[in-house]
């Protein structure tokens, strides 16, 4: 019974780590990477669009993307979804393809974005707790109505917590990666 609760609760915990990834992607580096695009909103044809939809977006060296819309005529609405994104980058375009060139970034810009990162990570973390005691509860109310003996409950909060320490030791993994790959000029 216990196992079934918490293999149940698994994609709650799988959750919590692809939203910490992709907030984690969105954190720019030095090196270009499309994934920094991934938040910005183009108005295609009456409606908000992300850019990857209406074009393809691609890496042209170490501090330049690339963005070739599927319509040409998409350009300047483009152009305008990058800089309503206030991603601190400046669109430019030669008629057929856009092009972001990403400044180098400061020792200082780099420090500020391992905190944001640290941010990132403690709300990841606190996601992960908001599972386990959303699995807490359904233990507690499976004892409750007897379904688990308190030696049962015992030995499942033990099984839990080994689940959530996996996943705060993915978090931690992921997060000292992405520091090294921020502070990596």
């Amino acid at each position: 019974m216990i196992d079934a609760i918490i293999s149940q609760s698994k994609e709650d915990f799988d959750k919590a780590i692809e939203h910490f990834e992709h907030e984690m992607n969105s954190l720019r580096t030095g090196r270009a990477n499309a994934a920094i695009l991934s938040t910005v909103m183009v108005e295609s044809y009456g409606a908000n669009m992300p850019l990857h939809t209406v074009a393809n977006i691609s890496v042209g060296d170490a501090r330049t993307l690339v963005i070739s819309p599927w319509d040409k005529g998409q350009i300047p609405a483009i152009e305008k979804g990058i800089m309503a994104a206030n991603l601190g980058l400046t669109p430019s375009n030669d008629g057929q393809v856009v092009r972001i060139t990403l400044p180098i970034m400061s020792e200082e810009r780099r420090k500020e974005l391992v905190k944001v990162l640290g941010q990132i990570s403690e709300k990841a973390r606190i996601s992960i707790r908001n599972a386990r005691e959303d699995v807490l509860k359904k233990f507690k109310a499976t004892e409750a109505d007897g379904g688990i003996s308190k030696d049962q409950l015992s030995g499942g909060q033990k099984k839990l917590q080994d689940v959530v320490d996996k996943y705060n030791a993915q978090i931690k993994e992921l997060a000292e990666a992405k520091e090294k790959e921020i502070m990596t000029i």
